[in-house]
């Protein structure tokens, strides 16, 4: 069946509004429809899944708080993904310090070759290994990768320095690489 993208914008806008005048259930139905996927975006900038969980309820706050403020220019999907990936960086920034945590010079690494990674190893693993980063690795490599931020727009963000966003993105590759090379291993 396709869908209409027209007759979705409109249900979308009529959606919208309904929130906005406190209608409870387009409330609910807004929350269920996104909950999937912005928990799935906390989630990868969390440690665990409780952390997760206070996240997207605290995103999901000020998505209904800033709802008059959609322009309505752009996905309204993009704008909640925005608003949860700010309420992450708001989360670390109350929880975590930055400072490095690997020593870069005691790390020996194999090469793991031009082998499909993710074809070996399934999403839920790499996703813990994400998951497994320090709390300031976590953050840059996911602020970067997923959402292309700039290492001076981290920077900014997280109030350190463009360096010290580039170091720890470094570091996290490293660590990243690491672990899946020791989970290649296992899996021989």
């Amino acid at each position: 069946m396709l869908v209409n993208p027209i007759n979705t914008l409109d249900k979308e806008t009529e959606l919208i509004q309904s929130c906005i005048d406190g209608d409870r259930y387009s409330q609910s139905q807004l929350y269920e429809l996104f909950i999937p996927k912005m928990f799935a975006v906390c989630l990868r900038y969390s440690k665990n899944r409780e952390d997760a969980e206070e996240i997207v309820q605290e995103g999901f706050v000020q998505v209904f708080k800033s709802l008059r403020s959609f322009k309505k220019e752009g996905s309204f999907e993009a704008w909640i993904r925005k608003i949860m990936v700010y309420c992450c960086i708001k989360h670390f920034r109350s929880k975590a310090k930055m400072h490095p945590v690997v020593n870069i010079e005691s790390i020996n690494l194999e090469e793991i070759g031009n082998e499909d990674i993710i074809a070996r190893l399934g999403k839920k693993e790499l996703l813990k290994m994400v998951q497994a980063l320090p709390p300031a690795y976590r953050m840059i490599f996911n602020l970067y990768v997923f959402e292309r931020m700039k290492h001076r727009e981290i920077a900014e963000q997280l109030g350190i320095s463009e360096g010290t966003s580039k170091s720890n993105f470094f570091d996290a590759k490293i660590s990243l690489q690491r672990a899946v090379a020791n989970s290649l291993k296992i899996a021989k």
